[in-house]
């Protein structure tokens, strides 16, 4: 059983937190695309590999990125406030470990331009936005962005889960199961 580490305080409520790592192990097994956020500043590319992506709303459509106070994107994306998100496919999961700074070898990523934005070429989906609001939320900040430009390729989805890449299995997808619109 795992003891917890610290209080949260919700409203008048105190509520015993759970440890750092029962709180990462659980998370770990949502299973979530791979993307990478990126944005331009002063002339140069940066990217970060995230899978704090959610979309946000349809009309209007807005999509959420979930950045740590702490990383370089951080500051970047305060003074740009505009950014790509690529959602990487399964060939690309060494331009995911280049952008989360474990890169293994030579990697050059090539970019192509979404709107005002660089993003990922070679992705399954690409998003351009502009942040329209922040939220602080503990210690990172939800972007709220504005999409401007959408574009889709049909590629395979790099998958993270448990904390590993995964990948689609095609050949046990559940087709018994209704597909139903979330939407």
């Amino acid at each position: 059983m795992a003891v917890p580490e610290a209080a949260v305080r919700v409203g008048q409520t105190t509520l015993s937190a759970p440890s750092a790592a029962l709180f990462r192990k659980v998370m770990s097994r949502f299973a979530t695309g791979v993307t990478v956020v990126t944005t331009e500043l002063g002339g140069e590319i940066f990217g970060m590999t995230a899978n704090a992506f959610m979309a946000g709303s349809l009309s209007p459509p807005l999509c959420v990125i979930s950045i740590g106070h702490g990383a370089k994107m951080h500051e970047r994306l305060i003074a740009t406030r505009q950014f790509g998100v690529s959602f990487l496919s399964e060939q690309q999961a060494d331009i995911a470990q280049h952008f989360a700074g474990r890169a293994s070898g030579f990697v050059k990523p090539a970019f192509r331009r979404l709107g005002d934005v660089p993003v990922l070429a070679n992705s399954i989906g690409m998003v351009a936005a502009d942040v329209v609001d922040t939220a602080q939320c503990g210690d990172h900040t939800m972007f709220i962005g504005r999409i401007v430009e959408l574009e889709v390729e049909d590629r395979t989805p790099l998958l993270f889960y448990a904390g590993a890449y995964a990948a689609v299995d095609r050949e046990q997808r559940l087709e018994r199961v209704r597909t139903i619109s979330f939407w």
